[in-house]
């Protein structure tokens, strides 16, 4: 057949598309959302901690951080350490992560942006709230706040070149998970700090085909690792009693629409 006879045909585009937005457009019209105005206790039974946010001079978090949330119990079961983190988006899927397996947040300074980003709020949506934040300036700041704390408590480094495969180690009661910045990792203060007794656990590394990927995204690690420890300890930090919720007139998605 003549190639050149095939050039002239006229012939219509066969992969034409509506528009995402055109595709969605009868579905977003037919339905009416109706803001919820009251709390549900549901809704907060896996996201009760103890503290308050505290915020540094370089801005204030989202308005109403930790505000729904009660002092429940001193006795802090995990808690996600983020030192240095650079990109806002990443840090407030973290805060929702945080949210949503009742665990605190901590966000080690020098960070690189402002706490009030939009791209921070955002990524957070409405779940800031029920996330207790804590702001240090820098990383001896957050070394003098772990040692001061009560009780049983280990540091324990994620890292590309960690000695032990994350869901081969055993997590205990107390335990802060350490996560570098996107683009540095770790600083080696705190590297050595999380080597070094007593307070030291060790460091772990997540799995992974190094071929085409150099890490994993900043948020996704935080959920891989936060998970695995809270499946070994039998999701015990999601059994907080309901109560120690506060009840909020803010406006709360029950579900992502193509989130």
């Amino acid at each position: 057949m003549d190639i050149t006879g095939l050039k002239s045909l006229n012939m219509g585009n066969p992969f034409r598309f509506r528009s995402k937005v055109s595709l969605f457009r009868p579905l977003f019209t037919s339905l009416h959302f109706k803001p919820i105005t009251h709390f549900s206790p549901r809704l907060c039974s896996f996201c009760s901690l103890n503290g308050s946010a505290e915020t540094s001079k370089e801005g204030s978090l989202p308005q109403g951080v930790g505000g729904a949330v009660k002092e429940a119990s001193h006795s802090r079961i995990l808690q996600v350490v983020l030192v240095s983190p650079q990109i806002p988006g990443n840090t407030g899927c973290i805060a929702r992560t945080c949210a949503a397996s009742a665990v605190g947040l901590h966000l080690v300074g020098p960070l690189g942006y402002k706490v009030d980003d939009t791209k921070l709020k955002r990524a957070g949506l409405d779940y800031w709230p029920y996330v207790v934040v804590k702001i240090h300036n820098s990383w001896e700041d957050f070394r003098d706040y772990f040692r001061q704390q009560e009780g049983e408590k280990r540091l324990l480094a994620f890292t590309k070149r960690g000695t032990k495969i994350h869901s081969e180690f055993s997590y205990k009661k107390g335990d802060y998970l350490l996560f570098g910045a996107e683009t540095t990792g770790l600083p080696p203060e705190a590297l050595l700090d999380c080597k070094t007794k007593p307070f030291g656990g060790g460091t772990l590394k997540i799995p992974m085909v190094e071929t085409y990927v150099r890490c994993l995204n900043l948020s996704v690690s935080v959920g891989i690792a936060l998970y695995e420890a809270s499946r070994q300890l039998n999701y015990e930090q999601f059994q907080i009693p309901s109560e120690t919720c506060i009840p909020t007139e803010e406006t709360l998605i029950t579900e992502d629409i193509l989130a």
